[in-house]
């Protein structure tokens, strides 16, 4: 009697660079078209409550990609090396037969160890992770393959961030929402689309031991909507800025910045001049404010419209049972809320990120939303887990797929965990300029459980507490006496959570006469209830 083969086991793991949460999840997600993914919502797994471990672009992916909180990894900041040694997604997905393909970028700053000082690999922070195979290079300050395909095209450009700017479709004075100079079918976000939707056929195996593959992994990288807001017509006025809520925020800058000391350098550090190109005298008002949002917007549209394109292509290809669908963001954007803007601050926005997973197998759970806490770092622990391959105790995350199949873990985590450095290897930055503070004190933490956020400092300032029961993120209460106790409660958990998250990588290792002997990380999940 024959038996069918095991269909091979494909992963799709999607990241959105810069996509606020409530456009899925939230105030904006009445007020943006994402018929894509809310579609991919309505077929999986969705979790309200996931959190970026870490801030920006570099430090985000590399906690994504290794399941390390930054403390660990240390890759603190855009340019910031990560220690080539740390175990990471793709090497992992190899030791499981995969070849882990990369369509776009990481961010990851390399080990100058591993280089000579001449190496090109170490003269970019954008350069890709060790352990992917580079599909496709996209990155944000190089993509040459797409500088070539526009070249081949006809267009014509001095400079590369002449790609970035608007232009006037008369020849006159560009306006802030004119369009990009390319075409919607020949931007960058449509560009890579089409390069994955090239090369994917070619791994869509009905054999799943050919070439002794257990099946194909792509991490698929998407730019937008990250700034420089610039947008190919529709997108760029597919919004109507009078349309749009204002974005949630204290009546002036000086009222933020009043808060706390570190807020007068973040308001600073990014102002709404600094989300676009050829328009270096922008005034912080409500026009320009809405119409920056819209084009935000605009750009999150086409990026849903092309990953619909992507997921069409698994249904047609037959290969939409047999895949997981990983789909979420390296970080948020402020966009103007709390007069802010990107994500070098403390407050959720620039935090929390949207998570779908659609699982094969997992149909009587489609459409459902989890709300226990989870974060960045347990995006790898979750794909290995579900191909079957050990997660290294290195890892501080873990794995997703009791929330998955609807089982609540009795010993799940009740808060997370973020950290931000706000200091500079290269100069000090405006930050310890403002405050004063040296270079390994330029950096926080964020506790965030069911009701409060605390918000702990390095150096010596005063922490924030914000109490979601009243006034949230709107207001400081940790100077108020009735909260002195769950500030104390918050600081010690914070505490204990850095001693009991120390770097695992070798610590459970015992060096003995009959050889080394290694034990298992207990993680957040192992006792499982069925919900």
């Amino acid at each position: 009697m024959s038996h069918a083969a095991p269909q091979p086991k494909n992963v799709l793991f999607i990241l959105i660079d810069q996509m606020r949460a409530d456009c899925l999840i939230g105030a904006l997600a009445d007020h943006v078209a994402l018929p894509n993914l809310r579609a991919l919502m309505g077929e999986a797994v969705s979790f309200a409550q996931n959190y970026t471990v870490v801030n920006p672009c570099g430090p985000s992916r590399a906690s994504i990609l290794t399941g390390q909180y930054a403390m660990n990894h240390r890759s603190v900041r855009n340019g910031t090396p990560l220690r080539h040694d740390i175990p990471t997604l793709p090497d992992e997905m190899r030791k499981a037969g995969y070849t882990p393909m990369l369509f776009g970028y990481t961010d990851t700053s390399r080990d100058p160890g591993r280089h000579h000082p001449n190496d090109p690999a170490i003269r970019t922070y954008e350069q890709h992770m060790e352990g992917f195979q580079e599909m496709l290079e996209m990155r944000l300050e190089m993509s040459y393959p797409w500088r070539a395909d526009l070249i081949n095209k006809g267009y014509k450009f001095n400079s590369y961030w002449d790609l970035h700017r608007p232009v006037a479709p008369d020849g006159g004075v560009p306006r802030l929402n004119d369009p990009a100079p390319y075409r919607a079918e020949d931007s960058d976000t449509a560009f890579l689309t089409n390069r994955f939707l090239a090369t994917l056929p070619g791994y869509a195996r009905v054999d799943p031991q050919e070439n002794g593959q257990p099946g194909w992994f792509a991490h698929l990288t998407y730019i937008r909507p990250h700034p420089p807001l610039v947008a190919p017509a529709p997108y760029n006025t597919l919004y109507d800025p009078a349309q749009l809520p204002l974005p949630q925020r204290h009546g002036s800058q000086a009222t933020e910045a009043a808060l706390h000391p570190f807020f007068a350098a973040t308001l600073q550090a990014a102002t709404p001049a600094s989300m676009v190109l050829g328009h270096p005298d922008l005034l912080p008002n409500d026009d320009t404010i809405q119409t920056l949002r819209a084009l935000y917007l605009g750009l999150a549209s086409e990026v849903d419209a092309h990953i619909g394109r992507v997921l069409q292509f698994l249904k047609d290809s037959g290969q939409e049972d047999n895949t997981l669908v990983v789909l979420s963001a390296d970080h948020g954007e402020m966009l103007g809320d709390r007069h802010s803007w990107g994500k070098m601050t403390v407050y959720d926005a620039a935090y929390k990120t949207p998570l779908i997973i659609r699982m094969p197998g997992n149909g009587q759970r489609a459409g459902t939303v989890v709300q226990e806490i989870t974060e960045s770092i347990d995006l790898t622990p979750t794909i290995l887990d579900w191909v079957g391959q050990e997660i290294p105790n290195s890892m501080d995350g873990a794995s997703l797929l009791p929330l998955l199949r609807g089982e609540v873990p009795a010993d799940w985590r009740s808060y997370s965990f973020s950290e931000l450095d706000f200091g500079s290897a290269e100069g000090a930055s405006l930050w310890q300029q403002t405050l004063g503070t040296e270079i390994s004190e330029s950096n926080l933490s964020i506790l965030r459980d069911s009701r409060f956020t605390l918000v702990e400092f390095a150096a010596d300032l005063p922490p924030l507490l914000f109490d979601h029961h009243g006034a949230g993120e709107m207001e400081n209460v940790a100077s108020h006496l009735e909260h002195q106790g769950d500030l104390a409660r918050l600081g010690r958990q914070m505490l204990r959570h850095r001693m009991r998250n120390m770097d695992h990588s070798l610590s459970l290792h015992a060096i003995t006469p009959q050889g080394p002997q290694q034990s298992q990380r207990q993680r957040p999940g192992r006792t499982k209830v069925q919900g």
